[in-house]
């Protein structure tokens, strides 16, 4: 497993404008994408083939990124009159005008003494401003973190909010059919990317989360003789049990701080939170009450934890501080509400909502307000937010399907099939990496 390639350093650095253009960092730019209008138009954006070794790879990767944020729209590179742009020279804005690109990005790919040099360039057509002008190397296997480098500035320069391109998900990937499946921890790039597997699938893991470091992974793992917490290092691939408890453990979720784990514990249908510092391995429990209380996840200040109990009858939303008190519902709808997670700035609580028969991945304030179910399906489950908060990646099953990620904006306009192709559950977004 050579995770370890994945946090190579990237050298990014602003670069002056050649050919006479000036710094790199212009003025405010002409064009803006609004993310919190529910009904945005994709902005028309032409990403011609990078120049150099892995020019046409990189450009494609930012393509597919930004065209899979909805809120880009890359254009056709068949209708493109200009050809191989040279990052030191103005484009030729009127031949970009007459496709209606908006937004033009180029780049050159070099290589020097065994490193991958990528400069580019990100133009506003109309108003003939360069936006963005940086440069990032890297050894060339990094090259797709480089373009998802180069996807996040884009993101970033256009909309005004960071990127989420160059991150990873570790989920559940499942095989087999549903009464003997294999469920084996599985990580990829967001783009579903080279995906590794970090177990050997001989015992069942489910919820596994990423630490506020990206470096670590907890999860649950169930065999015939029990349940354990584990903690994953992805850098040395060690794996290390939280210790043994009396009943059943499920549910674990890091601190936003990373020295901390909460988690459920099941004894005689009966379970309650507790919460662990991992420094001196001492457990403390966060609620005793006679029903089932789980899905514990912190806010982004480490001062509350949101989670689901069936105090109230039936499962439903509930904030407490981070030491057990006060505990207080947020949540007061028709329907099962279930796995709670903060979002990354905490303006909201993302779960499942199941209403009947029918499942739904929805939003509502930490107060409880403004509730917006985002999808509808035979079966939604398991959302994790990307590390700008503006999208979420969930877990959908069909009748007799087997479960595969998808994504949703905050929105809920923008819904599709995440990119990994095979069977997956539980995801987790990291936050951006380093």
């Amino acid at each position: 497993m050579r995770l370890m390639s994945l946090m190579l350093a990237l050298c990014l650095a602003p670069c002056m404008a050649l050919g006479g253009l000036g710094l790199a960092t212009p003025a405010r730019a002409e064009i803006e994408v609004d993310v919190n209008k529910g009904d945005v138009k994709p902005l028309p954006v032409a990403i011609p083939a990078f120049g150099g070794d892995r020019g046409a790879e990189i450009s494609q990767v930012i393509s597919s990124n930004l065209e899979r944020s909805g809120l880009f729209a890359p254009l056709d590179p068949r209708s493109f009159t200009e050809q191989n742009l040279d990052v030191a020279i103005q484009p030729q804005f009127p031949l970009w005008k007459t496709i209606n690109a908006q937004a033009l990005v180029n780049g050159q790919v070099t290589v020097e003494g065994g490193r991958l040099r990528v400069d580019f360039r990100l133009w506003d057509v109309f108003s003939e401003q360069q936006l963005l002008g940086l440069q990032f190397t890297s050894t060339p296997e990094n090259w797709r973190r480089i373009a998802h480098k180069i996807s996040d500035a884009v993101y970033e320069r256009l909309t005004g909010e960071k990127g989420y391109f160059d991150t990873r998900v570790v989920f559940v990937s499942e095989s087999g059919g549903r009464l003997n499946r294999t469920k084996t921890l599985a990580i990829m790039d967001q783009d579903g990317a080279n995906p590794s597997y970090l177990t050997d699938g001989k015992a069942i893991v489910m919820s596994p989360r990423f630490s506020s470091n990206s470096q670590e992974i907890t999860f649950m793992s169930l065999r015939p003789e029990g349940s354990s917490i584990y903690l994953f290092n992805l850098e040395t691939a060690r794996r290390e049990s939280l210790g043994e408890f009396p009943g059943m453990v499920f549910a674990p979720r890091f601190s936003p701080d990373g020295g901390k784990v909460a988690f459920a514990v099941e004894r005689s249908g009966n379970s309650d939170i507790y919460v662990m510092d991992l420094k001196s391995r001492q457990a403390r429990r966060l609620t005793s009450d006679p029903s089932i209380d789980t899905s514990p996840s912190f806010s982004p200040d480490g001062g509350r934890v949101v989670f689901n109990s069936d105090r109230g009858g039936a499962p439903q939303l509930y904030v407490m501080n981070n030491d057990g008190s006060g505990a207080s519902r947020i949540s007061f709808g028709s329907g099962r509400y279930t796995s709670p997670v903060w979002s990354p700035a905490g303006d909201f609580i993302a779960f499942t909502k199941q209403t009947g028969n029918t499942f739904h991945i929805g939003v509502m304030r930490p107060d409880g307000s403004d509730e917006r179910l985002l999808t509808t399906s035979y079966l939604d489950d398991s959302p994790t937010w990307a590390p700008n908060g503006r999208v979420l990646m969930f877990s959908r099953e069909t009748p007799g399907g087997p479960p595969r990620l998808w994504t949703v904006d905050v929105t809920g306009r923008i819904l599709r099939p995440a990119p990994y192709p095979g069977s997956g559950s539980d995801p987790a977004w990291s936050p951006l990496l380093n």
